[in-house]
């Protein structure tokens, strides 16, 4: 049976996958074949990208799958949410359900615009219900054989968090607190109320929160310690009168974006996370408790919060945990393109995902015809690796594009920028002149699997840079005069770290184990490094600049490498410097950050 997965909603992320016979062979978001950030735009050029890939037409197809229902449910619960008073009855919110379900229906809820684009095809056109579908995606990926099941996103239909049980490769719905009672509404409000771009910038919250400190109150927004927790939507949502008409008589103005972040800022974030993390515990906990089992499998947007995943493994709670790398919605597609094996009492195929690369790959050949095409200068590598290892020993940040692109929002060293850890001054000017974001914001560290638990308090694999842990005590040192005025901040735990920049100021890290039997390359450039340094930790943060996604071509990354301060460049068996390129192919990154 070939499978087609869409995630399609007009929302955002929209995305395509294949599956034949139960095994998945490529997943991409639009986003990134499109750089459009979270494209919400119909997914054709993922679509074609699948059949490509796959080498079939679209009317070879068994079955098309989208991870949605229909838009009339969604538009219906809509409806009773402004009658019950839930939702602000206002003009702009009944306009956008109205014109939200009108523009779906017209579209049949993608299958006209799939035919419209492919043609036409003996494929059945399946929508499957959201939950379920990210249910899918955790539990049928995960290779637990029991599971509880968890999804925690913004909304579904009606959903917004659910709980299910996974046995012998089926699912029982078990539990679902219906929207707007969301743990993702409630953190995306407070991340557009915090000057940032909600349902994209919630990271930021999460980098944020640990320079805060305890005292802000939100009792009147969110009960996280209730069973189940309880989310006060009228309160936070407002009455109707004004953005943030709920928030701002109780927490002061919102923050303007671009503009200066106090510490009552820091201090609201700071109560933002531990309200997050405290439901989603409760979540946890009550999953455990109805479905009688203690391993666990994430999925929704809230999974991708790595600090409560972190806090969730260290709890207890669960012996073991699954978050699909692809856990917000553009992984729904994963879950929609395994749901008609459920059908008639029938059972997922539940295979272990062994990594992340489900992307698109560009031989050495094609590299070096788009290297001439753009007049770039280089050199073949005989050790991509090696040679990437020495020039990072040197503290050299430079890319990496190797291999097939990662499905999912992380950078897991197939498009990567890479730096050396120990730098005091790495995160500063990453953050400022290569990312050009805040520089509050944290780095990822990619360590050896074999070597994470000597450098954080971490005994567990986590490949896909989804919890976060502590740097261990052993692995600090003293802080000097000229890191504290180099950080410049409060707190200056971070400058007290041997890897200060993958430390954050509360010590802890957002970890990517790397193995050797996933990512060989990416194994070896770390062993090379950890034999030149003895630290078997890199720096990984996603090859894009703010704004835009992921580079997906070697077109995208030489783009991006002559836009910012990176030094160095290894695309494939190609090293490509800076310092040899002609300036009058620069791209000035930071003219359209000001722009916008």
């Amino acid at each position: 049976m070939l499978t087609l997965g869409i995630n399609y909603s007009q929302m955002h992320d929209s995305s395509a996958c294949v599956v034949r016979d139960g095994e998945l062979l490529f997943a991409v978001a639009e986003e990134r074949i499109s750089r459009q950030k979270h494209d919400s735009c119909f997914p054709q050029l993922a679509i074609q990208s699948c059949l490509d890939f796959a080498g079939v037409r679209a009317e070879q197809l068994d079955e098309v799958c989208f991870g949605w229902q229909t838009a009339g449910p969604v538009y219906r619960h809509d409806l009773k949410l402004y009658a019950l008073g839930k939702r602000p009855v206002t003009y702009l919110n009944v306009l956008n359900s109205t014109r939200h379900f009108a523009s779906m229906w017209h579209q049949e809820s993608g299958a006209k615009r799939f035919a419209q684009h492919f043609g036409k095809t003996k494929a059945r056109m399946r929508f499957v219900d959201h939950h379920l579908a990210h249910a899918i995606s955790a539990y049928a990926y995960s290779g637990f054989e029991d599971a509880a099941v968890v999804v925690m996103d913004g909304r579904g239909a009606w959903e917004a968090t659910s709980i299910w049980r996974g046995s012998n490769g089926r699912l029982e719905h078990v539990l679902t607190i219906p929207f707007p009672d969301s743990i993702g509404s409630f953190y995306s409000e407070f991340t557009a109320y915090l000057g940032f771009q909600p349902n994209s910038d919630e990271w930021k919250v999460m980098g944020l929160a640990p320079y805060g400190e305890r005292g802000v109150k939100l009792e009147a927004f969110i009960e996280p310690e209730a069973a189940p927790y309880r989310v006060k939507a009228r309160q936070l949502f407002g009455n109707g009168n004004g953005r943030f008409s709920g928030l701002t008589p109780l927490l002061g103005p919102a923050r303007t974006p671009e503009s200066e972040i106090d510490t009552r800022h820091k201090n609201i974030a700071y109560a933002v996370q531990e309200a997050c993390e405290l439901a989603m515990m409760n979540v946890v906990r009550l999953a455990v408790e109805k479905t009688g089992c203690r391993n666990l499998c994430l999925a929704g947007g809230v999974a991708l919060n790595s600090k409560g995943n972190g806090r969730i493994a260290a709890s207890g709670l669960v012996d073991k945990i699954f978050v699909q790398p692809a856990a917000s919605d553009d992984g729904v597609a994963l879950g929609a393109a395994l749901a008609p094996y459920l059908e008639n009492g029938g059972r997922l195929p539940n295979r272990a995902m062994r990594h992340a690369y489900l992307g698109p790959s560009f031989d050495d050949a094609g590299v070096e015809t788009a290297l001439r095409t753009y007049k770039l200068s280089y050199t073949r590598l005989d050790d991509p690796a090696a040679t990437a290892a020495e020039l990072l020993s040197q503290r050299k940040i430079l890319g990496w594009f190797q291999g097939r692109m990662e499905f999912g929002p992380r950078a897991l060293g197939a498009r990567s920028i890479l730096g050396d850890p120990r730098s005091p001054g790495m995160q500063k000017n990453l953050n400022l002149k290569v990312k050009y974001r805040e520089s509050f914001r944290p780095f990822a560290p990619a360590v050896l699997r074999e070597d994470v638990a000597d450098w954080f308090d971490l005994a567990s694999d986590s490949p896909y840079m989804l919890i976060v842990a502590d740097v261990r005590k052993d692995k600090h040192r003293k802080v000097s005069p000229d890191e504290q005025a180099l950080f410049g901040i409060d707190k200056l735990n971070v400058s007290r770290s041997q890897i200060p920049a993958v430390t954050h100021v509360d010590y802890s890290a957002r970890i990517q184990t790397v193995h050797r039997e996933t990512n060989p390359l990416f194994h070896r450039l770390l062993c090379r490094f950890k034999a030149l340094t003895g630290c078997p930790v890199l720096v990984n943060t996603s090859f894009n600049v703010r704004g835009e996604p992921i580079v997906c071509t070697p077109e995208d990354a030489f783009r991006c490498f002559m836009g910012n301060e990176l030094d160095l460049l290894v695309v494939g068996n190609c090293l490509l410097r800076k310092s040899e390129q002609d300036t009058r192919l620069k791209i000035d990154y930071r003219a359209s950050l000001d722009e916008d």
